[in-house]
């Protein structure tokens, strides 16, 4: 079945960056666009992978649309502290089953970022009774000089 507004979702794009700017929004758009998504308008979603989608390492919209997206992110001005954003998405072994996105975000390590969504998937996909074939995690993570900004996201059209 197809979606009215953006037909049948059948891909993945995986993404993450770190932005600097002199303000917070220019250190989030920044951020956006080290990820590739800055020339989107963003929808967020929530966090479920439609049956059958595959991963892509180009979006194939063009810029300017709508990009639903399902992400985690945090902005600061706190010098010295270290933030990280980190997104993960279980595919199903079965590819007519859906599978899930995670995301998370904080003052954390890198480190911890990945193992928080990593865990999280794990275990969303364990209550759905759905056997995992891959869990990929992608994430940034910046020590904040200035305005800094982390993003981590799953686009999907």
């Amino acid at each position: 079945m197809t979606h009215p507004l953006f037909g049948r979702l059948e891909h993945l794009y995986i993404c993450a960056g770190v932005g600097r700017g002199e303000t917070l929004l220019t250190a989030f758009d920044q951020a956006l666009r080290n990820a590739g998504v800055g020339d989107y308008n963003l929808l967020k979603v929530s966090s479920i992978v439609p049956p059958g989608a595959r991963v892509s390492q180009t979006i194939e919209v063009p810029k300017g649309s709508l990009l639903p997206i399902a992400y985690g992110s945090i902005s600061s001005t706190d010098r010295g502290e270290v933030i990280s954003a980190a997104v993960s998405v279980a595919l199903p072994a079965d590819e007519t089953q859906v599978g899930v996105i995670m995301e998370f975000s904080g003052y954390t390590s890198e480190e911890r970022a990945r193992e928080i969504v990593k865990k999280m998937a794990q275990e969303a996909m364990k209550y759905r009774g759905i056997a995992v074939r891959e869990i990929i995690v992608k994430s940034a993570s910046a020590r904040i000089e200035g305005p800094t900004s982390v993003f981590a996201g799953v686009a999907l059209w």
